[in-house]
């Protein structure tokens, strides 16, 4: 398999994850890429300790590896929680801590992607009460991304794997971002398209490529079925990041699978080293 004309980047919190946060970005560069992404790294506290930011940047700076996206605090990924800014009580008020202290953190590496999970549904919340406390939150976080010149990123997961999770199709995501970019005049609320979480849908990949393309900020990938390296499954992920690029996508691939049972720096032998550095 190739992609010559993808920009790949490395999810720091799916891959590498058999080393510690501040040793993965060597790692990531070692294994030949440039540019690399995170969940939110400190799953216990939205707001941690600046020594800790400061480490943090200091290993990609002195690894030489970009971060290009980062998500906001999420609660206790990866795991059965998805998501604070829509929970009512302690942890959209945690959401609303880290939202500065990611901003900031994003403005300081030079990451222009920062991305805001949706929550679970809660038992006993009206869904429409939490409905309304999310576009009111990620409202916030848009305005926090433009003052640090990033694009606010809302995500579809899947129904399988997160029962609880609202956003389980394009369509619907798609609707909480038009209703954010409405509520800020800022345009700056993009989907994130995610093939695995899509193709677990059974969504039609190709028909949310076309329908979508020009509202998605970035992209993720791995192959079904096991969310494993592409090749490993049955997706034809080659060719529908081909329908990407045709449909006018201009960014970046995110690589968020699975290893399996071998070290994270084997699962890129379908890459070749040239395809990894970001151009």
């Amino acid at each position: 398999m190739g992609y010559p004309d993808q920009r790949f980047d490395v999810n720091l919190s799916i891959l590498f994850t058999e080393l510690p946060l501040l040793e993965r970005p060597a790692a990531a560069a070692a294994a030949g890429f440039t540019a690399v992404e995170l969940w939110w790294p400190w799953i216990e506290t939205p707001t941690p300790p600046q020594a800790e930011l400061d480490a943090l940047k200091k290993a990609l700076d002195d690894a030489g590896t970009q971060l290009v996206g980062l998500n906001f605090y999420a609660g206790q990924l990866p795991g059965p929680d998805r998501g604070a800014l829509s929970v009512p009580g302690e942890e959209s008020d945690r959401f609303r801590a880290n939202i500065e202290v990611a901003a900031d953190f994003a403005a300081s590496v030079g990451c222009t992607a920062l991305n805001a999970l949706y929550g679970n549904r809660v038992e006993g919340a009206d869904p429409q009460v939490q409905d309304a406390l999310a576009l009111e939150n990620l409202v916030l976080a848009a305005r926090a991304a433009d003052r640090v010149g990033a694009i606010l990123l809302v995500e579809t997961l899947n129904k399988p794997e997160s029962p609880l999770y609202p956003l389980v199709s394009a369509p619907a995501a798609i609707e909480v971002i038009d209703k954010v970019n409405a509520a800020t005049g800022l345009g700056n609320a993009k989907f994130l398209l995610d093939l695995y979480h899509l193709s677990m849908n059974g969504e039609d990949l190709s028909q949310v490529i076309k329908a979508y393309a020009a509202k998605t900020g970035h992209v993720q990938i791995a192959d079904n079925p096991g969310r494993g390296a592409p090749g490993t499954g049955t997706l034809p992920l080659e060719r529908l990041l081909d329908e990407l690029k045709d449909a006018g996508y201009p960014g970046r691939v995110g690589l968020e699978y699975k290893p399996g049972d071998r070290p994270s720096a084997d699962s890129f032998d379908w890459l070749p080293v040239s395809a990894r550095a970001a151009r």
